[in-house]
Parts: structure tokens; C-alpha cells; sequence
């Protein structure tokens, strides 16, 4: 079976991208490897893959640095990134987030795992609504990605516009974190309540606007 879905893989390690192109392309998807993180920026312009897999410290360029670069080029605005690394301390992990990972994934991790990760993000992608969401000057939408405030545009990772558009789409309302976690990340998708911290910090900071507010031990609201 041909999902019509490809993978880019970027790691240092002979052995794991030996095991994780088998795999994947056992699941139907089209798999390119590379060694280090010059040869991904590069093989990416050619590939064009729907989501990359990135290792974190690599030759060359590391994974973060790689992912930085990605996501400031509109063609990798929406490409599904996740970090596959040996580095489990949580400050690596947020600084892999912050740069626009969609996940990231400790090593050693489970072929079934990766490969239910995967699934789940193509999912998601399949569902995401479109359309376009105005609250004041500030305008999202959803279909072009795209989020401009009194007509300049503001440049927000695929995580933290879709975390914008579900809390501009009810103003006022008060989204729970559980609710949150599971409407943007997903149930399969494991990850922690810093992970919503940090993505509503970089969107209050790219915005510059006082429109996202705090619930203490409750969740988040937009109002603007």
C-alpha cells in the first residue's frame, strides 16, 4: 500500500536509518536518508517531504539549527517535523519545541511507537478545518496558514498557529489543558503542560498583543 505520504530522515547513525526506512517504507511511505544536518536542508529542497525526522546532534548542522531553517522558508511552513535524540533533559526538549518540532521522541524508541506517531500526525493533518477566523484586526486563516494583524503578517510555527486559531475560534472561552492537549497534539501524542507554556509564550511574543489569557490551574482563553 502507497500512502502518497514521504519521510525524510536525517541521522547520524547507520543503523537506525536502516531500521527506520524498512520500517516505514513496510508502512507504505516513501523514505529518503541522509547523514548529517547540511545534506537534510538540502535533500529537503528536492524531496519535498511531508515530514521530517531529524536527530538533534548530528554532523554539521545540528537538528534544532536544521529545524530553525526549515521553518523560516514558507515551503516547510506546514511539513510535520519531529526530533529522534539520545538527549532526554528537558531543556533540549524545549528548545526542540520552540524551534517548531511537532514531537520529539527519545531514543531508543519502538518501531510501533514511531510508526503510531506518524499515523497520528498524518491524521490530524487530513482534519485540521478550514477557512478563516477574524477577531478585531486580527485575521486566521486556516486554509493558506497564514495569520496577519491590521494587515502585516505574523510568522507562527504550524503548532502555535494551530494552538492560535483553536482559541481565537470561541473568544472568551476558557479551554481547558487536557482539552487543549488533546485537540492539538492528540491523544497518541504524549507530551507535557510545559509543552502548552512554551507555545503560548512564543505566540504572545510574535503577536505582541495582550490577547491570550492565563486561567491559573484551569487552561487558557483568547480575548482581544
Amino acid at each position: 500500500m502507497n500512502t502518497g505520504k514521504k519521510i525524510l530522515i536525517a541521522d547520524d547513525e547507520p543503523d537506525i536509518l536502516e531500521i527506520l526506512e524498512f520500517n516505514l517504507k513496510a508502512e507504505g511511505y516513501e523514505v529518503a536518508t541522509v547523514k548529517n544536518g547540511d545534506q537534510a536542508l538540502e535533500k529537503a529542497k528536492t524531496f519535498q517531504p511531508d515530514l521530517i525526522m531529524l536527530d538533534i546532534m548530528m554532523p554539521g548542522k545540528n537538528g534544532i539549527e536544521v529545524c530553525n531553517l526549515l521553518r523560516m522558508q514558507p515551503a516547510f511552513k506546514k511539513t510535520l517535523i519531529i526530533f529522534l535524540t539520545a538527549m532526554s533533559d528537558e531543556s533540549t526538549e524545549i528548545k526542540g519545541l520552540e524551534s517548531g518540532a511537532d514531537d520529539y521522541l527519545t531514543k531508543p524508541v519502538s518501531t510501533k511507537v514511531l510508526s503510531s506517531k506518524v499515523s497520528a500526525l498524518f491524521r490530524r493533518l487530513t482534519k485540521e478545518s478550514t477557512g478563516v477566523v477574524q477577531v478585531g484586526d486580527l485575521m486566521i486563516d486556516r486554509e493558506k496558514y497564514n495569520v496577519s494583524y491590521r494587515g502585516e503578517d505574523i510568522v507562527l510555527a504550524r503548532k502555535e498557529f494551530e494552538l492560535l486559531s483553536l482559541l481565537a475560534s470561541k473568544p472568551g472561552k476558557v479551554f481547558l489543558r487536557n482539552e487543549i492537549l488533546n485537540q492539538i497534539w492528540g491523544t497518541e501524542v504524549i507530551v507535557g503542560d510545559r509543552t502548552i507554556d512554551v507555545h503560548i509564550r512564543k505566540i504572545r511574543q510574535k503577536l505582541n498583543l495582550d490577547c491570550i489569557t492565563t486561567v491559573k490551574g484551569v487552561g487558557y482563553k483568547f480575548e482581544l
